[in-house]
């Protein structure tokens, strides 16, 4: 009877904790999930706290489908990126702008605005993003800005 009593409420807090773990990641990637931008889809491949308290680390695929236009906009945090397949014209401010292609590798500092136009080939990109955490992951950025 004794170890009964002691089983339920354990087996109860087990279950409240799983079930709110996944409700934690759940609301996290949902915050680090941009608006949907037509032509583009990112997926949350990897999610860590860190580097520092109040950041978060973000491994993400990302796909441009043929000809669309990723349009300018800004990241909170470093955005360090590497084209698998596919390739366009990158526009950073400050920068010129640059032909991106399968085996480039790119930075974009925080709060930098920046756009791509994507070639005639899907693309594919592996992207790390470090970022305050709660901010979203990507805000629009209007031309001029």
């Amino acid at each position: 009877m004794f170890t009964r009593r002691l089983f339920v409420p354990c087996a109860l807090c087990a279950v409240t904790g799983f079930v709110g773990s996944e409700a934690n990641a759940q609301a996290a990637q949902q915050s680090a999930t941009p608006a949907a931008t037509p032509g583009l889809t990112r997926r949350i491949l990897q999610q860590t706290e860190g580097p520092a308290a109040g950041y978060v680390t973000l491994l993400v695929a990302v796909e441009i489908e043929p000809n669309a236009t990723v349009a300018r906009h800004t990241h909170p945090g470093i955005e360090s990126a590497y084209f698998l397949s596919g390739g366009g014209e990158l526009a950073v401010k400050g920068r010129s702008n640059q032909q991106v292609k399968a085996g480039d590798g790119i930075q974009v500092p925080p709060e930098t605005p920046h756009s791509l136009k994507n070639g005639a080939e899907p693309t594919k990109i592996v992207v790390t993003y470090v970022v305050e955490k709660g901010k979203p992951l990507a805000s629009p950025a209007p031309e001029g800005a």
